[in-house]
């Protein structure tokens, strides 16, 4: 409402004179018919509809080319480095995704085969499940969930690091999940090995 009115105002302040008398002679026309000779003379009276402004804009661009040759040294750019990408997905490539996928099945497939060998060395009185958070699982076909929990945060903060805005980070997303999928690997040829 207060915009409203605030336009309004502003209008009313800005109108010029020849719409006045337009708005007078238009108030006037209401109260008798004009003669046809005064309504000639009253477009005679109004002003004529401004010409094409082509030649001024040709006229600002020659003195705009002026102003950049005098200022070329000013123009340039201050940083010469290449535009950073606007969305993390160009960061991510298709041979960095087919590694993500690839580390991926790796990792899965290291924490099945770590939790067959652990369920089977437990079994047949080999050994202990080591890890405390792992420990109630052991002894059921739970752990074979359970495992899976780790390459899976694994394989999200490979993917957050690929896309990262930080450089360092995208070169080294792939850390996470070779480290999952290694320690997995490890835990279950141990395990594998002590059952004769």
């Amino acid at each position: 409402m207060l915009i409203a009115t605030l336009a309004l105002f502003c209008c009313t302040l800005t109108s010029d004179s020849p719409r006045n008398a337009e708005t007078v002679a238009t108030a006037s026309s209401n109260v008798s018919a004009p003669a046809p000779n005064e309504a000639r003379d009253a477009r005679a009276a109004l002003p004529e509809t401004p010409s094409p402004k082509a030649d001024v804009s040709k006229a600002a661009d020659d003195a705009a080319v002026r102003g950049t040759e005098s200022s070329s040294a000013a123009s340039q750019p201050f940083v010469s480095s290449p535009v950073k990408p606007a969305t993390p997905d160009s960061y991510e490539t298709p041979r960095k995704r087919k590694i993500w996928y690839g580390l991926i099945a790796a990792g899965h497939t290291a924490s099945v085969f770590d939790a067959w060998t652990t369920r089977r060395a437990i079994s047949e009185g080999y050994g202990v499940e080591g890890d405390p958070i792992q420990r109630p699982f052991a002894n059921s076909g739970a752990v074979y969930v359970s495992t899976q929990v780790c390459p899976l945060i694994m394989d999200y903060i490979g993917y957050r690091m690929m896309r990262s805005s930080h450089s360092w980070m995208r070169k080294t997303w792939w850390i996470p999940q070779a480290a999952g999928a290694s320690v997995s690997a490890g835990a279950a040829i141990h395990n594998y090995r002590i059952v004769p």
